[in-house]
């Protein structure tokens, strides 16, 4: 019995006459082949400028930004704050040193940035024209907004306690982090996240903490015979408090019971529209007709309106007293 492969190169499976055969036809291995070359042609390309820079002492600004793998904007910047020294021979051509480069590498060794710090540390001998720039610049912060660069030392908390503090899931919480640029820092494998932006960023007003009862959308539904639309409809349009816990909606109780009203559903003094449309052999626009023509009481309960029990059976009992019918033909 024959083997079976699939073809390298377009996927297909055919039946193979020897253990080395990789593809199906001469098309594909052609295709293959072709493909192979252009990509070796194309990693050739690629390496070509730095193997070249590698036999050059002398460096454009560009061919320095390849060999440190930086933009050219980059070198710009560390020439212009005299961290990289350069030479400028006229208004188009400027070189830089390889052995400036190393030089500067060398000079400046890794430090680890705490979260919070700054890196930027002011030099030790200021020009008097300085000096002045910087206190002008100061008086100008104080009296306007001062910028925030974290210039303060922030307090960090673990995941581990963001969640079990504001209960969130932790697919949610590094989803959250990241959309918001919330600032944290990993300790031996640890994520920490900043006390201060994660209160407000799930942290609840203190009005909502002193709520007690609270419903999770199916209770709700279940409760006041209503679908998660129109929860959330009443939820935005009468500003009903919710939280969220561990991926879960939860509604404020007292709130819920004044938008609808459960002790008016129970109570017998109240019609809905189609109780009372089928109590009456009408339809449900008849009865809307009845109680708006009249002026009868009635209670939006939700998307419900309850109507006055006692006095559309009054009108009714005219109606039939009157015409001999509810409806009138």
């Amino acid at each position: 019995m024959r083997k079976t492969r699939k073809c390298a190169f377009c996927g297909k499976e055919f039946t193979c006459n020897s253990g080395s055969q990789r593809y199906c036809s001469e098309l594909c291995a052609e295709a293959a082949k072709t493909q192979r070359k252009k990509m070796q042609q194309d990693f050739l390309k690629a390496i070509q400028p730095v193997i070249d820079i590698a036999s050059q002492e002398y460096l454009t600004f560009s061919k320095a930004a390849i060999l440190m793998g930086c933009s050219r904007q980059y070198v710009y910047k560390l020439v212009n704050e005299g961290k990289l020294p350069a030479s400028r021979i006229s208004s188009r051509m400027a070189f830089v040193r390889k052995a400036d480069i190393e030089k500067m590498l060398a000079s400046n060794p890794y430090h680890r940035v705490l979260p919070g710090s700054s890196s930027n540390k002011p030099s030790k001998k200021l020009s008097h024209s300085s000096s002045f720039s910087l206190s002008s610049r100061k008086s100008k912060n104080q009296i306007g907004e001062s910028p925030m660069r974290f210039s303060e030392p922030l307090d960090y908390i673990s995941g581990e306690d963001v969640m079990a503090t504001y209960k969130v899931k932790k697919s949610w919480l590094y989803a959250s982090a990241k959309r918001n640029n919330i600032p944290m820092c990993k300790i031996a494998g640890k994520n920490y996240y900043s006390r201060k932006h994660m209160d407000a960023l799930f942290g609840v007003t203190a009005e909502i903490e002193a709520l007690t009862e609270w419903l999770t959308t199916e209770e709700a539904e279940t409760l006041y015979s209503t679908t998660k639309e129109s929860l959330r409809t009443q939820a935005y349009r009468r500003h009903i408090p919710t939280k969220r816990e561990y991926g879960k909606t939860y509604y404020s109780k007292i709130h819920l019971d004044e938008v609808y009203h459960p002790d008016l559903k129970a109570s017998d003094a109240y019609y809905t529209t189609t109780e009372a449309a089928e109590k009456y052999g009408m339809t449900k626009s008849n009865i809307c007709v009845i109680v708006k023509t009249n002026n009868l009481t009635k209670v939006k309960v939700g998307v419900q309106n309850l109507i006055s029990k006692e006095e559309l059976d009054r009108i009714m009992a005219s109606r039939l007293a009157q015409f001999g019918a509810y409806r009138l033909q």
